[in-house]
């Protein structure tokens, strides 16, 4: 038992942090022999188009179209491609009174979700590369110029951009503590070799790279971009490509997006199975493997059983004993769950304390998983979005 103990804590801890702290390692011994990656040609100017596939999106498109409007980079090799199929509440009329200025708009009654539309869309592209984001969220000014700017190196076939919060409260605070961690991940696994899946708020490819995905695809923006990877060339990631989006209303709304994107997750796995493949893709799927299918499978399974197997190794050490490291390490937990349970506690109230939610967010994830996973296989995870409430 100690030793499923201890394997399972490694996992955990490595799927979570140890993973961070041997790249953090691994990127500067590749420095060391390597060098700084090279900077990026900023004369490099091709010809792009914007994508947004919308639904109902009618209270953004004004700020979106103007937004990208006002993006560095010259206009006349900017194309703006809206796809609104499905969408009831006027977003394709709106849209009409730009088609002037360049605005394409494609729509049909039917909604196919959001890959659907993706799909259909990409027959309308006639750029060498297209950048995808959501019609609710607005893009830095520099945006395009930055992911353009690493496309000007041949192996890159896509480039992820940043998603930002801009509230820093509550629900937002974590929510964007939990980002940012990920943001200076994703920064050292480009520098070692690659991002493993783009954001899907703002991420480019190389249009002759896209394919077409199934129609039930349920984290487009991964599968796209991984298999574009799987291809031989590399995710590249600059933060500095941000979107701006607004945070969850609060945690519950943020578990319905993330029960989506565990859903997705397991079916990504199964879809990406040649990429376990450590002989074919090597250092890709070592990254693959230890930024995302440990904490989407593993470590929250691991969790409970950790627990458990903690609980008899205390009772057979003495609860009293707290000598033992077993004793001390149960009562930890029992700390940090009883940390989370106020945090939730204190969420229902309207409360909303920062150490408590860091917790609270970390149960919400991994619970996020285990119902993504039931979701997952009964077939109960639609491909159409429910969107999360936003603050």
């Amino acid at each position: 038992m100690e030793i499923l103990f201890w394997i399972l804590m490694f996992l955990v801890f490595y799927a979570y942090l140890g993973y961070g702290i041997l790249l953090f390692f691994l990127v500067r011994i590749k420095r060391i022999f390597k060098g700084k990656p090279a900077i990026a040609n900023p004369n490099y100017e091709p010809e792009v188009t914007l994508f947004v596939a919308a639904y109902n999106e009618k209270d953004y498109v004004d700020d979106k179209v103007n937004n990208s409007f006002s993006l560095d980079y010259p206009q006349n090799k900017v194309k703006q491609v809206w796809v609104t199929d499905g969408s009831d509440d006027g977003t394709p009329d709106l849209l009409k009174k730009y088609a002037n200025k360049g605005v394409e708009v494609y729509h049909t009654p039917e909604r196919g979700g959001k890959i659907g539309a993706m799909n259909r869309g990409m027959d309308f592209v006639k750029t060498p590369i297209v950048i995808f984001s959501d019609g609710n969220t607005m893009l830095g000014k520099e945006s395009i110029r930055r992911i353009v700017n690493l496309f000007s190196n041949p192996t890159v076939g896509c480039v992820s951009g940043e998603k930002r919060i801009y509230d820093k409260s509550g629900a937002a605070a974590t929510e964007g503590i939990y980002w940012k961690y990920e943001s200076t991940l994703k920064k050292w696994d480009a520098e070692l070799y690659s991002v493993v899946g783009a954001a899907g708020e703002l991420f480019a490819v190389r249009t002759k790279l896209f394919q077409k995905v199934e129609k039930d695809t349920l984290l487009d923006d991964f599968i796209i971009s991984l298999r574009i990877a799987m291809q031989g060339y590399t995710i590249q990631y600059d933060p500095e490509a941000y979107a701006i989006e607004a945070p969850s209303a609060n945690v519950k709304e943020e578990l319905k997006r993330k029960v989506r994107i565990a859903a997705g997750g397991i079916q990504s796995i199964i879809r990406l199975k040649p990429l376990l493949n450590l002989f074919k893709y090597g250092t890709l799927s070592f990254q693959y493997i230890s930024h995302r299918v440990l904490r989407w499978t593993i470590a929250p399974i691991s969790l409970p059983i950790i627990f458990l197997l903690n609980l008899w190794l205390a009772y057979v050490n003495g609860f009293n004993n707290f000598d033992n490291l077993y004793t001390l390490l149960f009562y930890g937990q029992i700390l940090f769950y009883a940390m989370a349970l106020l945090g939730w506690y204190l969420e229902n109230k309207k409360i909303k304390v920062k150490l408590l939610y860091i917790p609270y967010y970390f149960l919400v994830m991994n619970y996020a998983v285990w119902m993504g996973i039931k979701r997952y296989f009964k077939g109960q995870q639609s491909v159409n979005w429910e969107r999360a409430k936003r603050g």
